[in-house]
């Protein structure tokens, strides 16, 4: 399935919104909205390369609505840039409404990933 804003994108994670995860105020914590965006973003990522990857940036994340328990949170994948130990990749968070099945983008930002070697250094992505 694709992003409809973005052909290039892809839906690469699912999960459902848990109490668990609630601020005070019963929305989803940022963290882990943020958290489920870097998994999205790795599992695009890591297609690319034969080597470890470790995040080293996340850029322009827009919390844009809240997202509540039970919501269905989907996040939309795109290789924006490779360079020659990097590769960023933006993601799109969108949700499907509990009780609406509407669907609304929520947040979005991009990550940078860096293709390491066994010492941890940073090597080329293809290679």
């Amino acid at each position: 399935m694709t992003n409809p804003t973005d052909p290039l994108s892809e839906c690469t994670t699912k999960v459902i919104a848990m109490p668990a995860d609630t601020n005070p105020d019963g929305d989803m914590f940022g963290g882990w909205i943020l958290g489920q965006m870097d998994l999205a973003a790795y599992v695009c990522a890591r297609r690319l390369v034969k080597h470890k990857i470790v995040v080293v940036a996340i850029d322009n994340v827009v919390f844009h609505k809240p997202v509540f328990v039970g919501d269905c949170l989907e996040c939309y994948t795109h290789l924006e840039k490779t360079g020659r130990t990097s590769m960023t990749v933006k993601v799109e968070a969108y949700v499907e409404r509990r009780d609406s099945q509407e669907k609304e983008k929520v947040t979005e930002g991009r990550f940078v990933y860096v293709s390491i070697g066994a010492d941890r250094k940073p090597v080329p992505i293809q290679g």
